[in-house]
């Protein structure tokens, strides 16, 4: 389904609530949506060895978080790229060597994003080819003012499945390491107790996945997500859907999302 107008979402849920199952199932029932992950972003900076993948892995083999503003630097140079968004008051700089040549005073600092950065200082397309799901960044509510003043985020889904939902699915989870196939004994169980499906190997469980250690998670989760959860509130675009499965969550996203969105039928 084609859309009337961009799109420029974030999913937020608790780990394990399925916020990368609805994302590839928007993208399929509606192509002119793209996926901005900023782990992608970083781990393709990183392999290509630009300036910008070159601190960033500098500071992860130090042990230290690669800080928001490389985060932010490596959204806006995407979206400045795809032509999305467009500042003119600051060249943007290429994070992508293999793409561009860059001059011998070219560095990471080319592009800066200063404090207090407002969003009249880009222009945004809202072209429906402009349509992207944000994922892993912003967690915050201090993040999501850094993406305000970028570009305005149209609509935040806040996906609620209860923990002990969450819980069940995890501890009734069997993976094939190899290929990275997922089964659950509940739903979707292999053919052969403990065995893939594809090649027979034995499946395995995750270190993590414990009932104490997702116990603790999604209680670090509930209290860190909270402020963030106001503050697109407080915007207007905050929209929250339950469920306990994510067949049962997809239909109220589909529907509320072509509602906003104006989505039409190819």
């Amino acid at each position: 389904m084609a859309l009337a107008r961009a799109a420029r979402i974030i999913l937020v849920g608790a780990p394990g609530v399925g916020k990368g199952t609805q994302t590839e199932r928007l993208m399929k029932q509606f192509p002119d949506l793209s996926a901005i992950s900023s782990g992608d972003l970083l781990r393709k900076n990183v392999r290509e060895r630009t300036p910008l993948g070159i601190q960033a892995e500098s500071k992860m083999k130090a042990g230290a978080l690669v800080p928001d503003s490389m985060i932010l630097r490596l959204i806006v140079n995407e979206l400045t790229t795809r032509g999305w968004i467009f500042d003119s008051t600051v060249r943007p700089y290429s994070v992508y060597s293999s793409s561009m040549a860059m001059g011998e005073d070219d560095t990471v600092d080319t592009l800066f994003i200063p404090s207090g950065l407002r969003a009249s200082r880009y222009t945004y397309s809202d072209h429906p080819a402009a349509s992207f799901v944000l994922d892993g960044f912003p967690r915050t509510a201090v993040q999501a003012k850094q993406i305000d003043d970028v570009v305005p985020i149209n609509m935040v889904i806040n996906i609620q499945t209860p923990s002990e939902i969450i819980i069940d699915r995890i501890c009734n989870r069997w993976v094939h390491a190899p290929s990275g196939r997922v089964y659950n004994t509940t739903f979707n169980a292999p053919k052969v107790p403990g065995k893939d499906d594809v090649t027979g190997e034995p499946l395995t469980r995750r270190d993590d996945d414990d009932p104490e250690v997702w116990k603790a998670r999604l209680q670090a989760f509930k209290d860190t997500s909270q402020s963030l959860l106001e503050h697109y509130d407080k915007l207007g675009v905050l929209w929250t859907v339950n469920g306990n499965s994510s067949d049962e969550i997809t239909p109220q996203i589909f529907e509320e999302f072509s509602r906003r969105f104006g989505a039409l039928a190819n």
